[in-house]
């Protein structure tokens, strides 16, 4: 499993020896002659190295994960992409390979995912859907491509304005493709590679959490509590992740989700409670737009190591990076690895964690 992320959630010098030889000289007058010291310069092996320093080591930014010979991909941007979560679209494809998974409400009740993709990019990613209003809020503070299919032209402008770059399929970007193996509305798929080729000079993204150097030192795991599983529920979808073989991993209605056959993991799944208005608008079935709110405060629990941790989550703009804090104002530390976030309803939402 890929990132056991944890983070999440970090994944020998040498002594010289000074030798030190008296040789006392003795000479023929009554007195004994003055001592004589000799130095000997100290030798050090050349095969050993010092310890390198867990806060100087080069991490990629969104899973906190070391990436010594990352070379120029830790300067490029992240693509973020809109994958949908009906049951007829399942099992997704490239949702394990995300260093971040977001979990949004959208009409109906049901859920869909922006995931962002930086420290690896896969070769296929989907099904893919339009956007939503709330997208710029997620991908705002990454930067980067955010990838999709269509969407109210007031969503896409919001997303334009927290600078992102955007790729539609409806917009004739260049990476989208169907994949005749799927039905209906679930046939579109992309590459993540060919979108980030129109990030242009688009900033790599900074840190979105703040990450411990291992798994055992994620605030979850020296402050939280032990926990096995966490059970969310949407209006109309009921995810929940389990503690397992080292990582959260992922169920739909109590069914192993899968990403190509494999069960999803998650080294971190952090849970928001947030607050949902209806924009007004409607989808191309007539149904009502909900917004998350992701600006303002929250409460939050940091699931890591098998354990979990009580807290708030704060965000001023929507182009701002969400802060999580425990009950003393700490910043919460999550497991090197890729984490998933569960945006829950404050009404008509439930987390329950056992």
């Amino acid at each position: 499993m890929r990132r056991f992320r944890h983070l999440a959630p970090a994944r020998l010098g040498s002594v010289g020896v000074l030798g030190l030889a008296a040789v006392l000289l003795v000479g023929c007058a009554p007195k004994p002659a003055p001592t004589e010291w000799v130095t000997v310069a100290p030798t050090v092996s050349a095969d050993k190295t010092v310890p390198p320093d867990p806060a100087q080591q080069v991490r990629w930014p969104l899973t906190g994960e070391p990436a010594p010979d990352a070379g120029d991909d830790l300067e490029r941007a992240a693509v973020s992409v809109k994958i949908e979560n009906s049951a007829a679209s399942r099992p997704q494809v490239g949702l394990q390979r995300a260093d971040i998974v977001w979990e949004e409400l959208v009409e109906g009740g049901m859920t869909r995912f922006v995931a962002t993709y930086h420290s690896d990019l896969p070769e296929d990613v989907g099904p893919i859907r339009s956007i939503r209003p709330m997208d710029a809020a997620i991908a705002g503070p990454v930067g980067g491509v955010l990838a999709y299919s269509g969407g109210q032209l007031a969503y896409q402008q919001k997303a334009r304005a927290a600078g992102l770059v955007l790729v539609s399929d409806d917009g004739g970007g260049s990476g989208f493709y169907r994949n005749p193996q799927r039905r209906g509305d679930h046939t579109l798929f992309g590459d993540p590679r060919t979108f980030l080729a129109r990030a242009g000079d688009a900033a790599p993204p900074p840190a979105q959490f703040a990450y411990a150097d291992s798994a055992a030192e994620s605030s979850a795991a020296t402050d939280g509590r032990e926990a096995s599983a966490v059970a969310t529920t949407f209006p109309a979808s009921s995810p929940s992740w389990r503690w397992g073989d080292g990582g959260w991993r992922r169920y739909e209605s109590g069914s192993p989700a899968t990403d190509g056959g494999d069960q999803i993991t998650a080294a971190n799944v952090v849970v928001l409670t947030v607050t949902i208005r209806d924009t007004g608008n409607r989808d191309a079935a007539g149904a009502p737009v909900p917004e998350t709110i992701l600006t303002g405060t929250g409460e939050a629990i940091v699931l890591s190591d098998g354990h979990a941790i009580d807290g708030t989550w704060s965000k001023g703009d929507a182009t701002d990076v969400i802060e999580l804090t425990d009950a003393g104002g700490e910043v919460i530390e999550l497991t090197p690895g890729n984490t998933w976030v569960e945006l829950v309803p404050v009404m008509r939402g439930t987390i329950a964690v056992s």
